[in-house]
């Protein structure tokens, strides 16, 4: 989630975290499991819809930061959508709040989501309380999600996620799928 070159440039050393979700998808992909990608990005109504009680969100849309159309808001070549993934555009930062993904998630009968992405503060955290309030279960790659402040990071995969979703990390998810 959010793998995009406006956000990943915001993190200091982030080609091992790439190289981590470059793994998960490849470990996802070769078991047949569906691949999903969500971004955010923005049209001029997009902005215009956005109030200025929304803090976080009132300053994008007055830098016209992530326009839809954007090199910043395209996803990262190493971690590109292909052919038959799941793919959502978001104006907010949880991945179910502006977009049919749960839709898509069950019509294809899917109730369980690994989840990786960037910043664990932002998309990873929304998108978890959303998850489990919809009843899906939860598996969190720590070691393929970030934030730009690592001590947040670090309070949310140890104490916050770890009581609504399974922490693991991408090694750990690759056992889990192959019965090791």
């Amino acid at each position: 989630m959010d793998f995009q070159a406006g956000i990943i440039g915001m993190l200091p050393n982030s080609e091992g975290l790439l190289t981590q979700a470059v793994n998960a998808i490849s470990i996802a992909r070769k078991q047949g499991i569906q691949v999903g990608h969500v971004r955010v990005a923005f049209e001029d109504s997009d902005y215009a819809a956005i109030p200025n009680t929304n803090k976080a969100f009132s300053a994008v849309a007055g830098s016209r930061r992530m326009q839809n159309d954007s090199p910043d808001s395209a996803f990262h070549k190493n971690v590109a959508p292909q052919a038959g993934d799941i793919v959502v555009r978001k104006t907010r930062f949880g991945a179910f709040s502006t977009t049919d993904l749960d839709k898509q998630l069950r019509e294809r009968g899917i109730t369980n989501l690994i989840l990786a992405g960037i910043s664990t503060s932002g998309v990873v955290l929304s998108t978890v309380r959303d998850a489990a309030d919809r009843d899906y279960q939860l598996y969190v790659l720590a070691d393929a999600t970030a934030d730009p402040d690592p001590e947040v990071h670090d309070v949310l995969i140890k104490k916050v996620l770890s009581k609504q979703a399974y922490v693991i990390t991408t090694a750990e998810f690759a056992d889990l799928i192959s019965g090791a």
